[in-house]
């Protein structure tokens, strides 16, 4: 029999490698029960920020200094903002308080509460808009702000190993999505994870 699945724990999150994080998120299973709806969805994108070397996050935690205060605690809290006015980014703190490292969810396959994702995002029938993109995944999955400081590990977030390993083979890395604006050192670290071959990672080159 296969093994039953199990939750992440915080020492999952607690690790010091943002990027063996980010990477090992890959297969994962992401949860979420927002108002008694339970949705979730196969993480197949990350992306890491790492608070030495990645000027966008120095960037982000000066000019958000206040909220950044979200990511100076220990790894496995949910640290949710706004971009545009609109679109909630679902990233996870990890590490330690003095290391404000972060991982990004950028899109997940849908495999729970599939009518009540196309509810929340207005769709007809499940297609790659309907989590593929971290503003979109985060409407899907009912994910906003009001959830940040939370622990990954709870009873409304928390991700699941369903014995899945994503071979190194299967992994796509390549620099991560809109951060010209941090300038070309930053925005070309390879630093964004993919499932090879999945139709449900975001369209952004």
């Amino acid at each position: 029999m296969p093994a039953k699945p199990q939750k992440l724990p915080a020492s999952f999150f607690q690790r010091p490698d943002v990027l063996q994080i980010a990477r090992d998120l890959l297969g994962k299973h992401l949860y979420t029960n927002v108002d008694g709806i339970i949705t979730a969805g196969r993480v197949v994108e990350t992306e890491a920020y790492r608070h030495e070397g990645d000027h966008s996050l120095t960037l982000h935690l000066q000019r958000k200094r206040q909220q950044a205060q979200g990511l100076h605690v220990p790894g496995g809290h949910a640290y949710i903002y706004t971009v545009y006015n609109r679109h909630a980014l679902f990233n996870i703190a990890t590490h330690d308080a003095t290391h404000p490292d972060a991982v990004l969810i950028r899109a997940v396959e849908p495999t729970l509460g599939i009518p009540e994702m196309l509810l929340r995002r207005g769709l007809p029938v499940p297609k790659r808009v309907l989590t593929a993109g971290p503003g979109v995944m985060s409407q899907a999955l009912g994910i906003t702000p009001a959830l940040t400081g939370l622990p990954v590990t709870g009873a409304v977030l928390w991700f699941e190993d369903h014995n899945e390993e994503v071979a190194a083979a299967d992994v796509v890395a390549s620099a991560r999505v809109g951060l010209e604006y941090a300038g070309p050192e930053a925005s070309g670290l390879p630093w964004r994870f993919r499932v090879r071959g999945s139709e449900w990672t975001s369209p952004a080159k």
